[in-house]
């Protein structure tokens, strides 16, 4: 689980598909963690669940060829003066990490939400197929703040759709002039 501007993005997946290391990109790159491999749940409200790390992990990140890092005292440059940690974070977005199928079909445009459900309440969760040379960091940072937007009230695929509909509509009347 980490604080990724101010958005709870709960990273899962299947064990070693690369959710501690792009926990520890997104904490180079300024964003805190919360949590790695166990997390506790807590629902507070029928719309609001809360993440924190167990007393025994708190502060760790385990990297497979590496072994366990605290995250909280070491050398990691953090770029900005915030602490590369936080205790609790509501959990907002659920970016579920899985092997790429090149037989499954994922979603490309983002029009209709997908959830996953955690002590009764829905989460939004996004389904991510991973291959090599993919940036995981940038693609929580930009799921995150897409999310962000759609709560504020702006939806970048309707938007898109919407021109999209406009554009054919002016075309179809174009050639009813003619």
């Amino acid at each position: 689980l980490v604080d990724v501007f101010g958005e709870g993005v709960l990273i899962t997946g299947e064990s070693g598909i690369g959710k501690s290391e792009a926990a520890l990109e997104l904490i180079k790159r300024g964003h805190r963690l919360v949590t790695d491999d166990a997390v506790e749940i807590r629902k507070v409200s029928d719309d609001t669940l809360v993440g924190s790390a167990p007393d025994i992990t708190k502060h760790f990140i385990e990297l497979r060829g590496i072994g366990i890092i605290n995250v909280l005292t070491s050398m990691i440059p953090i770029p900005r003066s915030v602490s590369s940690v936080k205790d609790t974070q509501n959990i907002d977005l659920v970016i579920r990490l899985e092997d790429w199928d090149k037989e499954k079909e994922y979603d490309r445009l983002g029009l209709e939400e997908e959830y996953t459900e955690y002590l009764g309440n829905k989460v939004v969760c996004h389904n991510i197929p991973i291959r090599p040379g993919r940036n995981l960091a940038v693609i929580c940072e930009s799921a995150a703040i897409n999310h962000r937007q759609k709560k504020m009230g702006y939806n970048a695929a309707q938007e898109l759709y919407r021109r999209v509909q406009e554009s054919l509509t002016r075309r179809r009347d174009e050639d009813e002039d003619e």
